[in-house]
């Protein structure tokens, strides 16, 4: 089977596969409320997307439906660029990859850790890297198995966030968004560690672009689905958020899963547990959009001749490429023994990088191909391709600057990585350019 005889995935279930990379749930900024203050958080899950999200979504709608291509931003990127600035795009989210798919398999780990005490040490990470490779293998079997296990799961998530929203609210009592930022604390701490979170959570809408091939008609479905994951993203956040506060008013005790706490304060046992179970399920469903979307790169840097030819050998019943899901995967799983901390502060820095490249490519290939057919364009001429770009420039800024300790003395080590892995792969491009002839 080749592929362009894959069977592709359709609207509905691309619209949960974007939404579980890109989203997956309201867990993980339950930290920002603490850090930033209860109003700031809530002011960022509303405001922060039409600094990041919204314009990566206009770029990437833009990109999408005029170079529908496998690998996509990063393909984006090179044709802009040219070869090295698309090999820094590829390697960094590959990069990225690594540590964000293994920060959901250890979340999963930590989840399911609160109701069973014994799941340390290697019995934790034994359980991380089982999740990593039972994913992997429904990745095997094509984007159409990813796209239902993404339905099944998201829908399985939202239920109970659903039910914590509407039991809430008879036991609203607070003001949520008092006091706007947390008394005598640094101003650059309350924005700069919120904005570094929120750029996490509303990150990767251009991310699936590298499945573009393995979609429906890519060029109508990518901006629909775009129109769907966007709003439905910001309610996400916002409204269990809201409520919750509103219901307990305690914003000093939230942390990285107080969801669950404020689940069984609202609801009681039985939802405090439904919403472990949902939590623990939003990281097996990233999970799984992640590695579909990011295993696809270094296939299309390998065709590129970029990577070991190995890499782009496809699965001769399901057409996808098994080499590259399989050796990704062994690199998951050696991440899988570190901490969540550890591995989202480096993300940030590569997720960031592998950004500004896309929006930047979007203002280029403007420059570089203006005739190039764009089904779907920016909106507002000059000065919306302004804002979709300068935008998310300054947001990177400023949560680069907000950057914690460790991420600001290894985020920068692990891009500079990123050169040295294109002076290391010469011998690659030269037995590509020698076999092309070129």
């Amino acid at each position: 089977m080749t592929r362009s005889q894959i069977r592709k995935a359709s609207l509905f279930s691309f619209v949960f596969v974007m939404y579980s990379y890109t989203t997956g749930g309201p867990f993980g900024l339950e930290g920002v409320v603490a850090a930033s203050g209860p109003g700031m958080a809530l002011i960022y899950d509303l405001v922060l997307p039409f600094f990041w999200c919204i314009p990566m979504s206009l770029v990437s709608a833009e990109l999408t439906t005029a170079m529908p291509v496998e690998g996509g931003f990063y393909r984006w990127v090179r044709a802009a660029f040219g070869g090295f600035w698309g090999f820094l795009a590829g390697w960094w989210n590959w990069m990225a990859a690594f540590l964000l798919a293994s920060a959901y398999a250890v979340l999963f780990a930590d989840y399911l850790g609160f109701y069973f005490p014994g799941l340390t040490g290697w019995k934790h990470t034994l359980l991380a890297i089982a999740l990593i490779w039972a994913i992997a293998y429904v990745n095997l079997r094509g984007i159409q198995l990813v796209g239902v296990v993404a339905t099944v799961l998201e829908i399985a998530v939202l239920i109970p966030v659903l039910v914590l929203c509407v039991v809430s609210v008879p036991q609203w009592r607070h003001n949520p968004f008092v006091p706007l930022v947390p008394p005598h604390r640094p101003l650059f701490d309350i924005f700069g560690v919120g904005l570094a979170l929120g750029l996490w959570g509303y990150s990767g809408y251009e991310q699936v672009s590298t499945v573009a091939e393995e979609v429906e008609n890519p060029q109508r479905t990518y901006p629909r689905a775009l129109a769907w994951v966007v709003p439905l993203s910001m309610l996400t956040y916002f409204l269990p958020t809201f409520c919750s506060l509103a219901a307990l008013g305690n914003w000093g005790q939230w942390n990285t899963r107080y969801f669950v706490d404020a689940a069984q304060a609202i609801g009681g046992t039985s939802l405090g547990i439904a919403m472990t179970l949902a939590a623990a399920i939003t990281s097996v469903a990233a999970l799984n959009s992640t590695i579909l979307a990011t295993t696809r790169i270094p296939f299309a840097m390998a065709q590129d001749g970029y990577l070991p030819g190995l890499l782009t050998r496809l699965h001769p019943r399901y057409a996808t490429p098994w080499m590259a899901i399989g050796f990704s995967a062994m690199i998951y799983s050696l991440f899988a023994v570190q901490t969540l901390t550890q591995l989202i502060s480096l993300y940030i820095w590569l997720r960031i990088a592998t950004s500004v490249l896309t929006f930047l490519a979007a203002w280029q290939l403007r420059r570089k191909m203006p005739d190039l057919t764009r089904p779907f364009r920016i909106p507002g001429g000059r000065k919306g391709l302004i804002y979709a770009v300068g935008a998310p420039l300054i947001a990177s800024g400023v949560a680069l600057l907000g950057s914690d300790n460790f991420a600001a003395r290894w985020g920068p080590v692990a891009l500079l990585i990123g050169p040295v892995a294109y002076l290391l792969t010469w011998r690659f491009r030269k037995t590509a350019l020698g076999a092309s002839g070129r």
